[in-house]
């Protein structure tokens, strides 16, 4: 059984930085890719990036573009979300998700999610 596991969030002060985790086990990723997304409050589920685990392509949202950074571990068990020159409007419940094959910039396209993880960014 395939479970997710993030960690890393909390408060932080606008400009500062978190780097949020997603441990992965139960599952063979050779073939998957691996999305990170959040959820601001009052408003619908969103993609932030997301990272092929055999190839290490990487995609992002335009709002992060230039400030996230996704990767993963050699042992390609944990990924990653470094969040740099946060901003208030980066507020929101993170997600850390799992699909088999390419990456998709959809929720709805993810079988895998974690419990997600706090980050409030304080003005």
């Amino acid at each position: 059984q395939v479970q997710l596991v993030e960690s890393g969030g909390g408060l932080v002060q606008s400009g500062g930085s978190l780097r949020l985790s997603c441990a992965a086990s139960g599952g063979t990723f050779s073939n998957s890719a691996m999305g990170w997304f959040r959820q601001p409050p009052g408003k619908e589920r969103e993609f932030v990036a997301a990272i092929t685990w055999y190839g290490g392509s990487t995609f992002y949202a335009d709002s992060v573009k230039g400030r996230f950074t996704i990767s993963r571990n050699s042992a390609k068990t944990t990924v990653y979300l470094q969040m740099n020159s946060l901003k208030p409007e980066d507020t929101a419940v993170y997600y850390c998700a799992a699909r088999d094959g390419a990456v998709f910039f959809a929720s709805r396209a993810y079988t895998y999610w974690g419990q997600g993880t706090q980050v409030t960014v304080s003005s």
